[in-house]
């Protein structure tokens, strides 16, 4: 990838991201409190719907910039040609590279930002020392295997689903898709990666949750959802699926919109300046 690959790629990733997060968060807090162990009401309702913003607000243009780049970076290597069987299987593999990598900037972020949404009455600050007192760097890393067994599932449905879409929309119009275009495209292929990964997120969910030292803390996946399933059958598999499916099919429509808007434009400008 060029310079200004590069450059658009880790920009426009970054805007992305941190436009969707921030936007969608008090959903994200709906959907987190649904899936916790001490239900709904108790994980504070609908009340201070904004409690863990801080923590998204640090870490999501550098998740989401991290995210993009590999995924493009990884798509130049894996260069084949426009018309081959393959591409979906390249789409797959950058996006699932581009989890793993990402991963290492959400997970901490994620942690303290879903302790902070179950535990509105105390500030992301003291929920981060906390965690560093209590267990140190390794939790806030707590659920990084869940979290990657979340991600890469849920990116190997969206981004070839999205890439297709677009394809074919643009096969269909005899050019290529607009940045509305592309954003209602990622907007069905978010929606319907969401229902169907539910179930992990639920779990990556209640490890981080956890309390330290307790069997699901470990961060066995299987563990955890069989836990649930024991408890609350299927319905509590797919705890929070609605708001899920809500945020990420707005989510992409804006995230992936986003994306290809403030990338076209960053290459555009590149090729213009001398």
């Amino acid at each position: 990838m060029d310079a200004p690959g590069f450059t658009a790629s880790l920009v426009a990733g970054g805007v992305a991201g941190a436009s969707v997060d921030l936007i969608l968060f008090p959903l994200d807090t709906i959907k987190t409190r649904l899936q916790s162990p001490q239900g709904f009401n108790k994980a504070g309702g609908f009340r201070g719907i904004y409690a863990g913003v801080p923590s998204t607000a640090v870490g999501s243009f550098p998740n989401a910039a991290m995210f993009f780049l590999t995924y493009e970076y990884v798509k130049c290597l894996l260069q084949t040609d426009s018309a081959s069987h393959f591409r979906p299987v390249k789409h797959m593999l950058a996006a699932s590279a581009g989890e793993v990598v990402a991963c290492l900037i959400r997970v901490p972020s994620e942690v303290v930002k879903q302790r902070a949404q179950v535990s509105a009455s105390s500030t992301t600050l003291q929920i981060f020392s906390a965690i560093l007192n209590e267990e140190g760097i390794q939790g806030l890393y707590r659920g990084y295997k869940s979290t990657v067994l979340r991600e890469i599932p849920f990116s190997l449905v969206q981004f070839p689903l999205w890439e297709s879409l677009k394809a074919l929309w643009s096969w269909q119009r005899g050019h290529v898709v607009d940045s509305w275009q592309s954003a209602v495209c990622g907007a069905f292929a978010g929606g319907f990666a969401a229902a169907v990964t539910t179930p992990l997120d639920v779990a990556k969910t209640r490890i981080m949750l956890a309390k330290a030292g307790s069997s699901t803390a470990v961060g066995n996946v299987l563990s955890a959802m069989h836990a649930v399933w024991r408890a609350q059958g299927l319905a509590g598999l797919f705890a929070g699926v609605f708001p899920r499916m809500a945020a990420i099919s707005m989510g992409g429509f804006i995230f992936l919109g986003a994306y290809d808007q403030t990338r076209s434009l960053l290459l555009e400008v590149g090729k213009k300046s001398p």
